[in-house]
């Protein structure tokens, strides 16, 4: 365990339950973890004891990716885990496949309403279509301004048309609107929506103060750092700034909270976490605005911000959280940008330039 991590609690220990299986965090909220086909192998589910329009049965947080294997997860889950009984509702967090990848399979096989923020069921809807803007290709000439010429890793993003298409093959025709601050009954309890912003349009996490349990999705998690990329389809974002202040609404919350991840394990210490991410964000930002002492592109800064090999499905996102920091400096005015005559984007202090 890493320093940052012994400063987090972990009530279940090394506990993990294997795909397919459940394990009980209290009666009536159970934890299911579904395989993932990337790096970041694996995403955590909550299933709640519920009933909607008088059906009993249980609501999912969120459904894994459209795979074999986390419908083969699922289908054990379904014949195993819930008494025989049926989903009547399926939430999700927000639009990222592992989050929505097998909504439209769970609330067709079901009849169950799918309810989600209006920012997240649209942007689902866009990149499950594939629409231009937010499909693979538009990512190339986005990854080229900002510094990415290396051929081979711009023919590999090309051949990622279809990457969320065939992850998320369906996503819902219709939805129940989630909204900041609404309380949303489950099984016979209030939880609160706490929407953020910067990793994704407008993420809800939600949160039980009978329970004293945060389900946290990909806003706060106890390992990694959530992503905070600039994508194409917004080139001039500053998702950053977003997400930082997206942490401040956690601040009402006990730190003793029970914090449900969407991925790593569950943990109490969510102040204690959430100091250590702006610290983190604010080291790299001081690093960046040091290395731009000479103008420097989003793809200059990734070895330095990831020192490590990266494949295809890595970089595009390390490009992003790169020129996220770069934006976030800019924005404050302490660096300014350039296009050079190669069409590359770089970025440089301001005082250097007086």
């Amino acid at each position: 365990m890493n320093p940052l991590e012994a400063q987090l609690d972990y009530p279940l220990a090394d506990l993990i339950p294997a795909p397919g299986a459940l394990h009980e965090i209290v009666p009536g909220l159970r934890w299911a973890r579904m395989p993932l086909p990337f790096a970041l192998d694996h995403v955590n589910l909550w299933l709640l004891q519920d009933e909607v329009d008088g059906r009993a049965g249980w609501s999912a947080i969120d459904t894994g990716a459209g795979t074999d294997a986390s419908r083969a997860a699922w289908e054990q889950v379904l014949a195993d885990g819930l008494e025989g009984e049926p989903l009547v509702r399926v939430i999700a967090t927000h639009c990222h496949p592992d989050h929505v990848g097998l909504s439209g399979w769970l609330c067709t096989r079901f009849g169950a309403p799918f309810w989600i923020t209006t920012g997240e069921f649209g942007f689902a809807r866009m990149m499950a279509a594939a629409l231009p803007g937010v499909d693979g290709p538009s990512a190339i000439p986005h990854f080229e301004r900002h510094g990415l010429r290396d051929a081979a890793l711009l023919d590999q993003m090309r051949s990622r048309r279809n990457y969320y298409p065939s992850l998320v093959p369906a996503v819902p025709d219709a939805y129940t609107r989630l909204q900041d601050g609404q309380q949303v009954a489950i099984g016979g309890r209030s939880w609160r929506v706490i929407t953020g912003f910067g990793h994704s349009p407008e993420h809800a996490s939600l949160y039980c103060e009978a329970l004293n349990v945060l389900v946290s999705g990909d806003m706060v998690l106890p390992r990694i750092s959530t992503n905070v990329s600039v994508f194409a389809v917004e080139p001039d974002g500053n998702p950053l700034q977003l997400y930082l202040d997206s942490l401040d609404k956690f601040a009402d919350l006990p730190d003793d909270v029970l914090v449900l991840p969407a991925h790593g394990k569950p943990f109490r210490g969510l102040h204690t976490r959430i100091g250590q991410l702006r610290a983190h964000h604010a080291a790299r930002l001081a690093e960046v605005l040091q290395l731009c002492s000479t103008p420097q592109s989003a793809m200059d800064i990734v070895p330095i911000m990831f020192q490590r090999a990266l494949d295809a499905h890595q970089l595009s996102f390390a490009l992003g959280e790169a020129l996220a920091h770069l934006h976030q400096l800019y924005y404050d005015d302490v660096i300014i940008k350039l296009q050079s005559n190669d069409g590359i984007f770089r970025f440089t202090r301001r005082d250097t330039q007086l």
